[in-house]
């Protein structure tokens, strides 16, 4: 495969950000083996961007001939107090996070996966990890606490503060060239760019992926785009941690596990005002999803003839035009229900899969 085919690939949406293109060609063109990775917390179900988006994202670099490292970071869920701070259920929701991946379409036999657990019982973890915060001021590791989903005042308890150095850490310890992670994880991938070379390391390139808006949309009277930290409608800004799905609110999520029923209910109570694109969550679900999927779809219009698309480009012209959303929430309703279908088949199906689901979905999910 060319280089510039390659690039394509890693780029590829739902990428919003490099740094730096020019970087991440060096790197392709001097290094035969060039290793990705992505980390979660497992801290409650899977919805569409922590699930499927991901899957089609490591599907890119997998056929980019990247190899690819899946960090389940149950310790960080644990210093995050996610699910209550139990660590040994937050390593079960690991367990379910990866059957969740692999239902999603990601081929586990291509990737690696790893636990922040296995790597705190090695002693150069936690050397390397102290070496990082000599090297950073407190102030600086207060600024990464939107890579929690929190904001800096709510940076109370010590333990906190060893979250950023872990994940700016973390690359160098598994030997990540490339981290891709989401937008919101940009406040730490900046930092361990700028460790590196004081730890005497090549500096990775980031590749960060966009988040899927909530179904609600902008808040009341803030409407914008989901960008970071901008918001181009509004006169106040909107924060990723205020516009993005997020398990925490499960009205405002697809989850990978929901049915058609529950699709149709959450799509029809969507945000989706009549000719507005940015800030429309259903809009963005065709394009970093949908149209991910599936080459073309043909939406069904009542009293009009249906209209068949096949890009993005062409759903938001005739969204712009004359589509109603009525109509395209119905048809988004259709295309989400055959995707998740497989995906509930397997946690149906498999029994492991199974009661890790519904041990996971019987606890409380914690901010």
């Amino acid at each position: 495969m060319d280089l510039e085919k390659r690039i394509e690939l890693i780029t590829k949406l739902p990428i919003e950000e490099v740094i730096t293109i020019e970087d991440l060609r060096k790197l392709l063109e001097t290094k035969t083996k060039v290793t990705a990775y992505d980390g979660f917390e497992p801290s409650g179900l899977l919805h569409l961007g922590s699930g499927i988006l991901r899957a089609i994202k490591i599907e890119d670099l997998l056929e980019a001939k990247v190899d690819f490292i899946l960090w389940v970071a149950d310790w960080f869920a644990w210093i995050n107090n996610k699910l209550g701070g139990d660590l040994e259920f937050i390593k079960k929701a690991g367990e379910y996070i990866v059957e969740g991946w692999k239902a999603c379409g990601v081929d586990i036999k291509k990737v690696r996966i790893l636990w922040t657990s296995d790597a705190v019982k090695d002693p150069n973890y936690w050397k390397g990890m102290l070496e990082a915060a000599k090297l950073t001021t407190i102030k600086r590791a207060i600024r990464t606490a939107p890579i929690m989903g929190r904001s800096e005042t709510e940076m109370m308890f010590t333990a906190q503060l060893f979250y950023p150095f872990m994940q700016a850490y973390d690359p160098f310890y598994f030997g990540a060239d490339i981290l891709q992670l989401g937008m919101d994880q940009r406040h730490v991938t900046i930092l361990s760019r700028e460790l590196a070379p004081k730890l005497k390391k090549l500096k990775p390139v980031l590749v960060h992926h966009h988040l899927l808006i909530g179904l609600q949309g902008p808040s009341s009277g803030r409407m914008g785009a989901f960008n970071l930290e901008n918001s181009k409608l509004g006169s106040e800004k909107l924060s990723i941690e205020e516009a993005k799905m997020s398990k925490s609110k499960p009205e405002n999520a697809i989850f990978i596990h929901d049915t058609k029923e529950q699709l149709r209910n959450k799509i029809n109570n969507a945000f989706c005002p009549p000719k507005v694109v940015e800030g429309n969550p259903i809009l963005e679900i065709w394009k970093y999803i949908i149209f991910r999927k599936f080459d073309s779809r043909k939406i069904k219009r009542k009293d009009k003839k249906p209209i068949e698309v096949q890009s993005y480009e062409e759903l938001e012209k005739a969204y712009m035009e004359d589509l109603h959303p009525a109509d395209l929430k119905n048809e988004t309703t259709e295309a989400l229900d055959e995707i998740l279908a497989p995906i509930r088949q397997h946690f149906e199906k498999d029994k492991k899969a199974k009661e890790l689901y519904q041990l996971v979905k019987s606890v409380k999910v914690t901010r």
